[in-house]
């Protein structure tokens, strides 16, 4: 078969294929996938309920076959398939799904766990009564535009006569060509709220009307967490909003066996699958990316939803509970794009605007259907005035139609005689002889000037905006008070972006350094602590020319400052830290800091809080010493900042946290002790490049070796002031010819804090502050320590109580936990007793405190009442 030439049209295939994919676009935008901003619904859903609505499938009335209406939806008005047309009316039957169901369902409608509804042909269906009361209702009041349906047979409407602002209500989502729309359902009773505060104040903002109309209300409840994505939403029309569902976290006991904490979650995100939840938990459970569950079971019943998730005994419930929430769908976003059709072109609108279209649709609708009622009541007087000239004139009336050949005659007489309507002339000669009596007479009278009442009333109304402002608010007033149900979701002030913190336990570590720079994270439970004298155990396995170099203890959230020989300071999180066993050796410190080859990390500091009222003091390996705002280094910037100033050849050693009413105390290697104040007028406080002052005298060959930081409270009770100009060292040769190689202090002054004195060779005593009198800054101090061998040196001075816990640590690695009060308390001029014995040329090199046990508090993770970290755990030996 050929074409003649006459019939081919010759057309531009760039043209025709934009043009043709641009009819497509708009056929789903407008006729499929957005909803109408004025009504909230998609064509399905009106279809749907326009049909129910033709059923007579009333609130009163029983319910009837799914099938039934689906096939008059697809009969009449939607020309689809019918799963597509059933799965818009199961959904708006679930109340899982919808904030305020508008079809009443009998049968199985599916479940929160995804389940599918059973067939049409089982189900059943009819309206429910906020459905006829807030979108079906004046419908045939010609409120409405109508229109021919797809095969011009039908008359369906364009939109229904919505009393409420459905698109808020019960939300919508729906994907077109190019644009996709999601709005979340909100609460009836507030969403009044907010129409009648726009209605007395047009001006109103979004961040106004969000006194009324607080956040969304989603079906299944849950938590919505800080308000600056409902702010953004409702501003712009766009934004992302964190849902997480609602758990907690109990006790379950169990027969027979110890009791168990476990989670319980009762309330999960909208649109979040328990089924599919619950298989996500078990699948990172057995992927070993969340730990600490035990069990997990749905106990669900019709009394409401229980998801119970036992927790096995070492776990801790707030940290798994985190980390459901972050990486499972128990805490998901619901991202906001309140996009719609407005005059059937897509608009995203913000919460007034959505508003502001919904009562001008609102005022319309009022509108349309204050004129339709005027003209029927006009129409209803005009034949009552007729009626009314006939009983006035009944005897001719009577007559004339006696007279008359036929109807038409006597119709024509009555037009031309008495002056009537061809209506009122019908009205006539219909009428029954029984309303000729008085009393159908008077009714007629009193029923004409009820009408003129109402048609000056209708008049008015049309001619007062105000009226029909008012009858808004009335209405929808009715509505509240007859539909509206309590909030479901709770809006949090909280944010909902989960800090690494609240995924990690807030546990007691210890964090150790080795001579070559090898870092490692231990919690502090890998020791136990021993008896005095003992060996200890093997704390890292190191290479033969490494040694521990840095040892102290903290907590996983604290915050870790690096300082470096050059005055360099770094930043870590403790949890970044990479946790190593006993004996292995650690991470490279420079893959964790940005340190360069010619830097050496000399002292670590764990900060819990930056303070404005605490500081760091720094000494250097040459004796200066200077204090610095702690707030100083909260931001410390990737590559390190400055935090001190060095002459040529010296370097930053130690560094402490203090406050101003602290005092300070430090050791030098042969045993001296200089103890000052670190107020302003001893030490002032410096900026960050700065140099410092004098510390303290040395003798010849002598080196510093430790700083500690004493707290006001003990110093101003316990410690004596030397009021002298000058400091000078005691005669000690003179105090120590008494044997005294055991000397215990008198019980009277046993009381503590004490100065925890320890030497390099395994030696240690407690001697009491009190003993330590306030001396000037950079004298040369007093003697701590007898040594019972001229080559012992002194390894660390540390500020103790009775209950504290000591960590020692060997140049091999080895590390010790022991009791404080296992340490006799003895004078300065003892020489100690054997706290660590040690192997050959090993020797002890630092002294860490633990840390007192982090406690559970707070709600949303662990969060501990962390004593002031302990000063001096970084020291650099």
């Amino acid at each position: 078969m050929t074409f003649s030439q006459e019939r081919i049209i010759p057309t531009d295939l760039r043209g025709e294929m934009s043009r043709s994919y641009l009819e497509y676009a708009m056929s789903v935008i407008v006729g499929r996938a957005l909803p109408d901003a004025r009504d909230g619904l998609k064509p399905v859903h009106r279809r749907i309920l326009y049909a129910m609505h033709e059923l007579g499938l009333t609130p009163d009335r029983p319910f009837r076959k799914c099938a039934r209406v689906v096939g008059d939806v697809i009969g009449k008005y939607h020309p689809h398939g019918d799963t597509a047309v059933y799965d818009a009316l199961v959904r708006m039957a679930q109340d899982f799904s919808m904030r305020s169901p508008l079809i009443d369902g009998h049968g199985n409608f599916g479940s929160v766990d995804n389940d599918p509804p059973a067939a049409m042909r089982y189900t059943e269906c009819r309206l429910r009564p906020l459905t006829t009361d807030a979108l079906i209702r004046d419908i045939e009041s010609e409120t409405v535009d109508f229109a021919s349906n797809y095969d011009n047979s039908q008359q369906e409407p364009l939109v229904l006569p919505a009393r409420v602002p459905q698109l808020l209500l019960n939300g919508s989502s729906g994907i077109a060509v190019g644009m996709a729309t999601n709005v979340p359902p909100h609460n009836l009773e507030e969403l009044i709220n907010g129409v009648v505060a726009l209605i007395h104040n047009p001006e109103i903002t979004d961040m106004e009307l969000m006194r009324y109309i607080p956040g969304p209300d989603f079906p299944t409840g849950g938590k919505i967490l800080g308000t600056s994505g409902i702010r953004e939403a409702f501003m712009t029309g766009r934004g992302s909003i964190t849902m997480r569902g609602v758990a907690a976290i109990e006790t379950i006991e169990h027969r027979g066996r110890p009791d168990r904490e476990a989670i319980i979650i009762t309330e999960l995100p909208f649109q979040t699958n328990k089924a599919a939840l619950i298989e996500k938990i078990a699948e990172m459970v057995n992927d070993h990316r969340i730990d600490g569950i035990a069990d997990i079971r749905d106990e669900s019943d019709r009394d409401g939803m229980r998801i119970v998730i036992e927790l096995r005994r070492d776990a801790y419930p707030r940290v798994v509970l985190n980390n459901l929430y972050k990486q499972t769908p128990l805490q998901a976003n619901f991202g906001v794009n309140m996009l719609a059709l407005v005059n059937g072109e897509p608009q995203i609108l913000s919460l007034k605007q959505l508003l502001q279209v919904f009562l001008d649709f609102r005022i319309e609708t009022i509108t349309r259907r204050t004129r339709y009622e005027l003209r029927k009541a006009e129409e209803r007087a005009h034949l009552l005035q007729g009626l009314l000239i006939a009983l006035q004139n009944l005897d001719s009336i009577i007559s004339l139609i006696r007279h008359s050949a036929d109807g038409p005659t006597a119709k024509q007489e009555l037009i031309d005689t008495h002056g009537l309507s061809e209506l009122q002339a019908d009205a006539i000669l219909q009428m029954q002889l029984r309303r000729l009596t008085a009393l159908e007479a008077e009714k007629i009278r009193h029923e004409y000037d009820d009408l003129q009442t109402r048609i000056a009333d209708l008049l008015d109304i049309l001619a007062r905006r105000e009226r029909i402002l008012q009858m808004i608010e009335t209405e929808a007033a009715e509505l509240k008070a007859t539909h509206s149900t309590p909030r479901r979701t709770v809006i949090e002030g909280v944010e909902g972006e989960l800090d690494a913190t609240d995924l990690i336990a807030n546990e007691q570590v210890i964090i150790l350094v080795t001579e070559q720079g090898y870092i490692k994270r231990m919690p502090v439970s890998t020791f136990e602590a021993q008896s005095r004298a003992t060996r200890g155990k093997a704390g890292t396995r190191m290479k033969e020319d490494d040694g521990v170099e840095h040892f102290f203890t903290c907590c996983d959230h604290d915050s870790v400052l690096f300082f470096s020989d050059r005055g360099v300071a770094y930043f870590l999180k403790t949890y970044q830290i990479p946790t190593g066993s006993r004996t292995s050796r650690g991470v490279p410190l420079v893959q964790l800091l940005p340190i360069p080859r010619v830097e050496k990390i000399t002292s670590i500091v764990p900060v819990t809080e930056f303070t404005n009222d605490e500081y760091l003091v720094m000494l250097t390996q040459g004796g200066y010493i200077k204090k610095t705002e702690l707030s100083a280094f909260s931001n410390i910037r990737a590559n390190g900042l400055i935090a001190i100033s060095l002459e040529e050849g010296d370097q930053l050693r130690w560094v402490r946290r203090a406050r101003a009413e602290d005092s300070i105390t430090i050791g030098s290697r042969q045993g001296m002790t200089i103890h000052f104040r670190a107020n302003h007028e001893q030490l002032r406080p410096l900026g960050r490049p700065t140099r410092g002052v004098k510390a303290m005298a040395l003798r010849k060959g002598d080196e510093l070796i430790s700083m500690d930081i004493l707290p006001s409270q003990i110093v101003d009770a316990m410690v004596p002031t030397d009021d002298a100009d000058t400091e000078t060292e005691i005669d000690t040769d003179a105090a120590i010819e008494v044997d005294t190689e055991e000397l215990e202090v008198e019980p009277s002054r046993n009381q503590g804090p004490w100065v925890l004195v320890i030497t390099v060779g395994g030696l240690g005593k407690r001697v009491p502050v009190s003993q330590f009198r306030l001396q000037k800054r950079a004298g040369m101090g007093l003697r701590a320590i007898k040594f019972r061998k001229p080559q012992d040196r002194l390894a660390a001075l540390r500020i103790v109580g009775e209950e504290d816990e000591i960590i020692l640590v060997t140049s091999r690695g080895i590390v010790i936990r022991q009791l404080v009060k296992a340490i006799p308390c003895q004078s300065r001029a003892a020489t100690g007793v054997r706290v660590q014995r040690l192997d050959g040329d090993d020797a002890i090199i630092a002294v860490a405190l633990v840390p007192p046990a982090a406690e559970e508090a707070g709600v949303e993770g662990i969060s501990v009442e962390e004593p002031e970290a302990e000063e001096g755990e970084a020291a650099a030996e």
